[in-house]
């Protein structure tokens, strides 16, 4: 062959490992964007430890990583700062019966950092804090109505989302039919649904951004639509937030939601999410009200675990004072500008896009037809695996350095010289094993079928 084809490194361990967690955990992980499905067959099934943007599976194999747990890492593994304040906090214990002083000096620095919020409530993960946001607005209008973006992939692990998806085994119909949809950056859209269902819709839920910036104004007039109507905006910043602005995307567009969630990077790997907003509507979670009835909002033995708030400051504190984001945008456009670039020096540009903003870039893969595909999809992370890039996406952090995004760029360009030959010569003939495939199916492919 007259391209580069380095030797797929050794999976050994990782292999028996994957056989025996099969065994014991349904989908062989606690994530489906870090199941078996969702990689070729030749990867890093286990990863071992990680410092900065470099990480070593079970098998001592080095890779740069991109998509740092699911964009949850922003500054990078073991980043110093953040670990030794975790130390520092876990030596006096990490739960208690009553709340901790962290509680409130982390509510305060979160409160001092995202402008537009007035009270704050933590949590373990997303899906608690957007379905807490859910809950608010359903209590506050005394609707059972919630539509959400369309265009946006993912919200909740909770009914009210899961039941809009492919996936919605086990979950009643009468729930399904109170989710609505309306498609991103069409005021007319959302003004449409309110319209069809007047009177019912509690809230609308949406990613401040995704792939692209919204048209100027529009979450603003969205907002105002919402209150014309009687309904809340929640904006869901797991993945803007300390991506697009280190006060959010909120800060970044100039629109202050009703109710806000953050998590992902917010603790910098740690497990601690928010739910946040205006103190009209977040009161209501409280013990202090009496004009309207109580809500059972969130109530989570392990929410405010006090390493994990002191990741959280930590975290914070790293935004505030160094230009972490800033960082992130000129990591991101490096990485851009190289890959593109790669993609055009193997005429690859009507196949290979990269996609989004510098801070939050990912790519898609198309075959001959131009149609997205998962055979080519798996082909690509198949053959940056082999040359030391871990890439499931394209999102940096603060630890990726000049040399990484090179050499990543570099790993890209050997792998789309096997792209190019495999759009010619047919993709199954250079994949080893079965395609990976999308989260959101109703069922999983039997062996021998194609997946």
């Amino acid at each position: 062959m007259d391209f580069d084809y380095p030797r797929a490194p050794n999976f050994d361990t990782s292999k028996k490992l994957q056989l025996h967690a099969h065994k014991v955990i349904p989908g062989g992980a606690h994530t489906y964007a870090k199941g078996d499905d969702q990689y070729p067959v030749l990867a890093p099934s286990f990863i071992a430890k990680g410092h900065g943007c470099h990480v070593w599976d079970v098998d001592g194999n080095e890779f740069i990583e991109y998509g740092m747990g699911n964009r949850a890492v922003g500054l990078g593994h073991a980043f110093p700062p953040v670990i030794r304040a975790v130390r520092d906090e876990l030596s006096n214990g990490c739960n208690f019966t009553r709340p901790s002083p962290i509680e409130l000096a982390c509510a305060e620095q979160f409160l001092a950092l995202i402008e537009g919020a007035e009270m704050v409530k933590f949590c373990k993960n997303g899906s608690d804090a957007t379905s807490g946001a859910v809950r608010l607005a359903r209590a506050y209008t005394g609707r059972d109505m919630i539509a959400i973006c369309e265009d946006h992939p993912f919200f909740s692990t909770d009914d009210w989302f899961i039941g809009t998806t492919p996936l919605n085994a086990g979950i009643p119909k009468q729930i399904q039919q109170l989710t609505l949809k309306f498609r991103w950056n069409d005021l007319e859209d959302a003004a449409s649904l309110f319209a069809a269902h007047p009177g019912k819709i509690a809230a609308l839920i949406l990613e401040p951004a995704k792939t692209e910036d919204p048209d100027e104004g529009y979450l603003a007039r969205l907002k105002e639509l919402c209150h014309t109507h009687g309904a809340l905006l929640i904006l869901d910043e797991m993945i803007t937030g300390f991506r697009w602005h280190e006060s959010g995307a909120q800060k970044y567009y100039g629109v202050e939601p009703d109710l806000c969630s953050f998590g992902k990077a917010l603790a910098n790997g740690f497990s601690v999410s928010a739910l946040a907003g205006k103190r009209e509507y977040m009161r209501l979670g409280g013990i202090e009200h009496f004009d309207r009835p109580r809500v059972f909002l969130l109530s989570t033995t392990h929410g405010a675990e006090t390493h994990a708030l002191a990741a959280a400051i930590a975290t914070m504190r790293v935004y505030q004072n160094e230009p972490v984001v800033e960082h992130l945008f000129r990591q991101g456009e490096r990485l851009r500008l190289g890959a593109e670039q790669a993609v055009a020096r193997h005429g690859l540009q009507e196949f290979v896009k990269i996609i989004g903003k510098p801070c939050c870039l990912t790519y898609a893969t198309l075959d001959r037809n131009h149609v997205p595909s998962q055979m080519f999809r798996s082909l690509f992370i198949q053959e940056t695996i082999k040359r030391g890039v871990l890439m499931p996406s394209l999102v940096v952090s603060y630890s990726h350095a000049d040399e990484d995004i090179d050499c990543t760029v570099d790993a890209i360009d050997g792998a789309l010289s096997v792209y190019r030959h495999a759009l010619e010569d047919g993709a199954q003939n250079f994949l080893v094993g079965r395609p990976s495939q999308t989260v959101y199916r109703s069922r999983n492919a039997e062996p021998s079928e194609p997946a």
